[in-house]
């Protein structure tokens, strides 16, 4: 049977946030893993010190999303979605002139800040634009300009890294993201929803309370994420795995994107808890291959590159399976009107994994070794998945309105 005019997904104002989220996130990935040697070579920092550095901007994050979810529920998004996206832009320059720690972290929580909105408007306005009966396949498309941005930005990143030349870095991501910023403004967005909730002050205004025990879940599976793209290349530099480590997030990229392909599909015909554990147990292999690499790496260096991306591999299939669902899976655990409250709450449970995640994994790798930090992920992820299958996989079939 042929969609109708309703069911079109991919119309202009579609592309246009899909191009503006994409030069967006290529901007921020240019910097993720490349900030850890930046800091060690300008500053001289400490692995502990790194954690804490990279992990500002995420507990900043954390701290705004909450009111952004409530303040685009509200209000036009747009206008703040366009706001906060030059903010995070602008700040770009700051790192240019940073010329201490302080002043670097004190830029790092600005970073945050603005990410948190933009991020939580743009991810809103995204599915208003969007047909609600393709918004699982929607979203995954949504999302691989991320996972495009992620296979370009650390790979060019460490190869500016590599000449030493870090303001190059700064520059490329404020043209990048200049240039999604005037396709951010291009967007037409819809007419806002009504709202039919009550405007009383409580916390299920800022956090959908029935999404609380899958944002759980969803964090304990983020905090392997945090870690992993913040020490993967140091990890694999330490075991003398050299030579284009930054194909670790193209071969990851590639699983995000080729994991999309069947699964918003999926998620469109009603098998969102599904996909999300199938998801969690391709991660749960990628991080075994991670805690296996230094053994592997020991047995001579094509079977230490073999186990390398491969973990990169299925930790990118297995998050980009579960993206999307898990997004679907708190929508359909709002009312219309509190998109923005739903996609700010599955946000924080990211949010607050990979800010713990960056923090912890400093300090776990400052005292113990790189290795150990995947011990921890291995323990979390087994937890997570029991808790997901057992408890927020019936609360969510018990309590969605859709």
């Amino acid at each position: 049977m042929s969609r109708t005019h309703v069911d079109k997904l991919w119309t202009r104002d579609y592309v246009t946030m899909c191009a503006a989220n994409f030069l967006m996130a290529f901007a921020f990935y240019t910097l993720v893993p490349t900030l850890p040697f930046y800091l060690i070579d300008k500053f001289e920092a400490g692995k502990a010190v790194i954690g804490v550095i990279v992990s500002c901007y995420t507990i900043a994050v954390l701290c705004v999303r909450p009111f952004a979810g409530w303040i685009a529920d509200t209000f036009s998004r747009k206008p703040i979605y366009i706001a906060a996206y030059f903010l995070f832009i602008s700040l770009f320059v700051g790192y240019l002139v940073a010329g201490t720690l302080v002043m670097f972290g004190i830029l790092r929580v600005m970073h945050g800040l603005a990410l948190g909105v933009v991020g939580t408007t743009g991810n809103t306005l995204v599915i208003d634009i969007m047909p609600s009966s393709r918004r699982g396949e929607g979203l995954g498309y949504y999302g691989v300009m991320n996972n495009l941005a992620m296979s370009i930005g650390p790979m060019l990143g460490l190869f500016i890294a590599s000449s030493g030349n870090y303001d190059s870095i700064f520059y490329t991501a404020l043209v990048s993201g200049g240039i999604g910023l005037c396709f951010a403004v291009s967007v037409r967005a819809p007419r806002k929803i009504p709202r039919t909730s009550p405007m009383g002050a409580s916390l299920d205004r800022f956090i959908l309370r029935k999404g609380l025990p899958a944002a759980g879940a969803m964090m304990l599976f983020s905090i392997p994420w945090g870690m992993t793209m913040t020490f993967i290349a140091m990890h694999a530099r330490e075991l003398g795995l050299t030579a284009n480590t930054g194909y670790f997030f193209t071969v990851m990229a590639v699983g995000l994107i080729v994991s999309r392909i069947g699964s918003g599909k999926r998620v469109d015909r009603g098998q969102i808890t599904q996909v999300i554990f199938q998801g969690m147990v391709v991660v749960l292999v990628g991080i075994l291959c991670e805690a296996g690499l230094a053994f592997a790496a020991g047995r001579g260096v094509v079977l230490g590159y073999g186990v390398y991306f491969a973990a990169a591999l299925f930790l990118g299939f297995g998050y980009g399976t579960m993206f999307p669902a898990s997004n679907t899976l708190f929508v359909n655990l709002a009312p219309n009107d509190r998109r923005a409250t739903a996609n700010a709450t599955y946000l924080t449970g990211w949010d607050v994994g990979l800010g713990t995640g960056m923090f912890f994994g400093g300090r776990i790798a400052e005292h113990w070794g790189l290795e150990s930090i995947y011990y921890v992920d291995i323990a979390l992820a087994l937890i997570a998945i029991c808790w997901f299958r057992f408890y927020v996989a019936p609360h969510f079939h018990r309590n969605k309105l859709r």
